[in-house]
């Protein structure tokens, strides 16, 4: 997700496509990560409302940090897209790469997403714009599955993830104020639970701890690998 996406349109000098990761191989194992396969297991463990609750019942950073909660009424509205790309027989992920120079969470992998508009008719409103300034992905080729608990970060947002199949013939456009790079992931590693490692470092002069989940270049962490995290206990746990 990034702040300020809706002062940065999307530039047409930078065309991408996105390029998939290895992908497992195919077979009766990998139903629940075919694209219909998932698609039916998220229908059935989502919200299909993105109501707000109590944050002593919400994941966040909190959940590794306890004690790590803020007050009612601190956080920030925001939302992000999971695109989940359907890719035959296994789908996969799309994740970005923001640039190096931006001001909040410079270099790291996101998802598409950002505040919650006062004129976005809700988060899956908000998510599906901020897809389109960021990454050009065109809504028509974007179906919301259903949204997940949403999730308190220690910078102060209260993030709705809205998870989405996406059709694979997708073609990016990537806002070059923002966005550096954009991957796909295979589904079935991001929902294996041995790959979700814990880590710690120092933030803000507190040690803070958190999922990460290396992926060949890609060092997946933090707030991105927490909203994984909760797709997959959602879903699969």
């Amino acid at each position: 997700m990034t702040n300020d996406a809706a002062a940065m349109p999307p530039s047409p000098e930078i065309e991408v496509a996105a390029t998939p990761g290895p992908a497992s191989a195919a077979g009766p194992a990998d139903a629940p990560f075919s694209p219909a396969g998932f698609a039916r297991l998220a229908a059935e463990k989502l919200h299909h409302d993105a109501g707000k609750q109590a944050l002593a019942a919400l994941p966040g950073d909190h959940v590794l940090n306890p004690g790590f909660v803020r007050v009612e009424g601190a956080y920030r509205d925001a939302a992000v897209l999971i695109p989940v790309v359907a890719r035959a027989p296994t789908a996969t992920v799309l994740l970005t790469l923001r640039m190096p120079h931006l001001k909040a969470h410079a270099g790291q992998i996101a998802f598409p997403g950002g505040k919650i508009d006062p004129t976005d008719a809700s988060p899956i409103d908000a998510a599906l714009r901020e897809a389109e300034e960021e990454i050009g992905l065109d809504r028509t080729l974007v179906s919301p599955v259903g949204t997940l608990d949403p999730y308190l970060t220690g910078s102060g947002y209260r993030i709705v993830p809205v998870v989405a199949m996406v059709d694979p013939a997708l073609h990016l456009t990537l806002n070059p104020h923002e966005v550096a790079n954009a991957f796909e992931v295979p589904l079935p590693f991001l929902m294996t639970p041995d790959n979700h490692r814990r880590g710690s470092r120092e933030i803000r002069g507190a040690m803070r701890n958190f999922y990460e989940m290396p992926f060949g270049e890609h060092h997946i962490w933090g707030v991105t690998a927490g909203i994984i995290r909760g797709l997959y206990e959602r879903v699969f746990g």
